[in-house]
């Protein structure tokens, strides 16, 4: 029985790319290299099929990032509660205002008002102005999208949530307080269904159990069951982001950050020379990546990036890889 010799794949690459250049001419093997990166490669058709490299444009998108926060169903009753406290030390501080005018012109004009009765609306007004002031303060700083609101559009609230027709969810990011801006829509996730909600702004006060960032949003015709104190997943929308679309088998990491191959061109002999080029990861989609420092007509390695990488010797790994790590 005859007995095969099995040639391992790298022996075989190796020998179909014998023929490989570094575009630049010879260099100096002990003379320092700047550190500009990895040089040009060139290589000819066949060189490129037996290394199974692959070349195409990278595609122009936009994408809106999403991010998961930690969602709450709110009690509409603190609502209620705490808006009632701020409408009503204003009445008492408004009444106290009026007293106060009125006690003041009677002391002015003679007309049965002691200078301690004037004093004692002075001190009444100062009282109920200061406890409706932290009234307000600290409904802002509770409910600050609600606070923002005109009285008619806060009652108006307050009657949509009392019949459940709306429900009010607090989402939060623990441990980012400086988080960036949402979108104005959000996705809760309930027992695997997506409801969609508003995003009515952003909390002031820090839960301090997340200590992190969050919004407040509301929702339009709840599910059935769905009730204040429920823990939901919610999905905020960042700032879309434009860019070109990679695949992430093509990205590489070097010392100077991740880069690309491009096709720079193609020589009278025939050889394809490649470069590398420095790309800016935006954003992850799926297993490819939204990058910029690339144009549209730009012809970039999809397929093969890591042969070119292993060819060069140069000290990284790719994106894929570190992916599976």
């Amino acid at each position: 029985m005859s007995r095969r010799l099995k040639v391992p794949t790298p022996l075989v690459l190796l020998v179909l790319l014998a023929g490989v250049t570094h575009a630049g001419g010879d260099r100096d093997e002990h003379a320092p290299q700047p550190g500009r990166g990895p040089a040009a490669l060139a290589l000819t058709d066949a060189q490129q099929r037996a290394a199974g490299v692959r070349v195409d444009h990278p595609v122009a998108m936009a994408n809106v990032p999403q991010v998961e926060a930690y969602g709450l169903v709110l009690d509409p009753a603190a609502l209620v509660t705490d808006m009632g406290r701020m409408e009503s030390t204003q009445a008492a501080w408004h009444a106290a205002q009026a007293d106060l005018v009125r006690v003041a012109g009677l002391y002015r004009d003679n007309l049965n008002a002691s200078l301690k009765s004037l004093q004692l609306a002075r001190a009444q007004e100062s009282e109920t102005g200061a406890q409706a002031r932290a009234a307000a303060a600290a409904f802002a700083l509770q409910w600050g999208p609600v606070a923002a609101l005109g009285a008619q559009k806060r009652h108006a609230l307050i009657d949509a949530l009392s019949a459940n027709r709306q429900l009010l969810v607090r989402a939060g990011l623990p441990g980012q307080h400086l988080a960036d801006s949402v979108g104005p829509r959000a996705l809760l996730d309930i027992d695997g269904v997506s409801v969609a909600a508003r995003v009515l702004g952003s909390l002031p006060r820090t839960d301090s159990q997340l200590q992190g960032a969050a919004w407040l949003l509301a929702i339009e015709r709840a599910p059935a069951g769905l009730g204040p104190g429920a823990h939901v997943r919610v999905l905020l929308e960042r700032a879309p982001v434009k860019g070109l679309l990679v695949p992430a088998v093509a990205l590489l990491y070097g010392e100077n950050g991740a880069y690309v191959y491009r096709d720079a061109r193609r020589d009278p002999g025939g050889k394809h020379h490649y470069e590398a080029a420095a790309v800016q990861l935006l954003a992850a989609v799926g297993d490819s990546w939204l990058v910029s420092g690339l144009n549209a007509s730009d012809a970039i390695v999809v397929q093969g990036a890591g042969v070119l990488w292993s060819l060069q010797g140069i000290g990284s790994f790719s994106a894929a890889e570190a992916e599976h790590d």
